[in-house]
């Protein structure tokens, strides 16, 4: 999928430095489903073009929540503008989002002449032009037509925009309509979504006429979500921030408080060595090598994919030698006995084990607490109990998980691990916990019995 922006203020080549990205070059990056590349067709004084072009890897789509099966083989998610193309436009040209330029302050904060252009975008003409249109955007917009033996239009348009706006305003616009003319996200929208979408919107989204569309839209047609979003862009009924449920919208996101709960473990058990088990794309372990205390930081997966993602997010190739000397990316399968796992003062397990089969934990019990013995293990897991407060979830949280357990099932399956390996383990919540439900994600914490 595709997305131009072009500019035509002199020197246009000062583009390249409002999206921070220099036009001599191609620019690559790793996306959860395939890489996005940001290049310059186009460059010169008068005009200059940059290209967002996402190439998706259908390999890496999940399924799509159908019923009909072949959806997820067969679907439009690699060619039309979708909430892909904006998680790839926040990640890419994050900073000029936020306005930002080092180099061109004051061009950053002046509306300068833009054109963008969105070749396949699912969406008709009339509510491109009711949301881009109060924007102050020209909006031309052409219905993309079936093939002569079919005939009629398709449900997708070919979009071009032109106005005078802000860079930082234009791509605002764009993260977040362009979920919102597809109708669909392809992750689970939780409350921290309505922040996305106020701080995306600031100084345009609350005199929208469009406004109740975008925000039940964005927030996947969840109705407490978007009362909440609606309330608190109206300026004209200000609400307490009890009605408003602020605290919801403020709190961090799971993920980050679960990251913060396992670092929090992991110096109480004043760990010098640590393994990242099922380290995926290295989320946990750019955290942990800001501890100075870890002298040595391994991260393990089995796919080979995730570990070069972990190696393009730590920067191994250019961090200096001792900094590299303290971090080690390995390949291996949890499931089978590792030597090169041995040793360690810790192992996190963080949101690992729902994605084995059930009849495969006690082989991966095995290789972690029987085989590399660390001296503690946390582990991490969803709480299946608390799943009734995700409005619209039916199932499981995420499509890879094999299951999901109860508190109940949680402390049974660490106290007979932690008894089968001499260990002891202590349970504890992460996340804001409800009286019957309790908390959203449940830590185990096993330490060693010492000999």
């Amino acid at each position: 999928m595709l997305l131009t922006l072009t500019t035509t203020h002199r020197p246009a080549t000062d583009l390249g430095y409002l999206l921070v990205k220099h036009p001599d070059k191609v620019h690559s990056f790793d996306m959860p489903t395939g890489t996005a590349y940001v290049l310059y067709p186009e460059v010169g004084e008068d005009r200059c073009t940059a290209a967002l072009m996402l190439d998706v890897d259908p390999r890496l789509l999940r399924a799509q929540r159908d019923a009909f099966e072949l959806s997820q083989y067969v679907n439009d998610r690699p060619y039309a503008a979708s909430s892909l193309l904006a998680s790839a436009l926040a990640k890419v040209f994050r900073t000029a989002l936020r306005g930002a330029s080092k180099d061109r302050p004051e061009l950053a904060a002046t509306p300068i002449p833009l054109e963008v252009r969105v070749p396949v975008l699912r969406g008709t003409v009339d509510l491109v032009t009711r949301l881009f249109a109060p924007l102050g955007w020209a909006v031309s917009a052409t219905a993309i037509p079936f093939e002569p033996e079919i005939g009629g239009d398709s449900r997708y348009v070919d979009l071009s925009l032109t106005g005078e706006l802000r860079v930082a305003d234009a791509l605002n616009h764009l993260y977040v309509l362009l979920p919102v003319l597809d109708d669909g996200k392809h992750y689970w929208v939780a409350p921290d979504e309505i922040e996305k979408l106020l701080r995306s919107g600031e100084g345009w989204l609350a005199g929208h006429p469009e406004k109740v569309l975008i925000a039940r839209r964005y927030l996947a047609h969840r109705k407490s979500l978007t009362t909440t979003a609606l309330q608190l862009l109206d300026a004209d009924q200000p609400v307490t921030e009890e009605e408003a449920e602020l605290p919801v919208a403020r709190r961090a996101p799971l993920a980050e408080q679960r990251r913060d709960a396992v670092l929090a473990a992991v110096t109480e058990v004043g760990a010098a060595r640590v393994l990242d088990l099922g380290c995926g794309g290295g989320a946990l372990l750019t955290a942990l090598v800001k501890d100075r205390n870890l002298t040595e930081i391994v991260g393990a997966d089995v796919a080979t994919r995730s570990l070069e993602q972990a190696a393009r997010r730590l920067r191994l190739d250019r961090l200096p030698e001792r900094q590299k000397d303290r971090i080690r990316l390995i390949q291996t399968a949890l499931t089978y006995r590792d030597d090169r796992l041995c040793g360690f003062d810790a192992a996190v397990l963080m949101e690992v084990i729902e994605h084995v089969d059930l009849p495969r934990l006690p082989a991966l019990e095995a290789a972690v607490f029987g085989h590399a013995k660390p001296g503690a293990v946390i582990v991490t897991t969803p709480n299946v109990e608390y799943n009734v407060h995700y409005e619209g979830l039916t199932g499981m949280r995420h499509s890879d998980h094999r299951f999901e357990w109860t508190r109940a099932e949680f402390a049974e399956w660490a106290a007979r691990t932690a008894e089968a390996y001499g260990y002891t383990v202590t349970i504890r919540g992460v996340g804001e916990s409800h009286e019957e439900t309790g908390a959203p994600t449940q830590l185990a914490l096993f330490k060693a019995v010492s000999a």
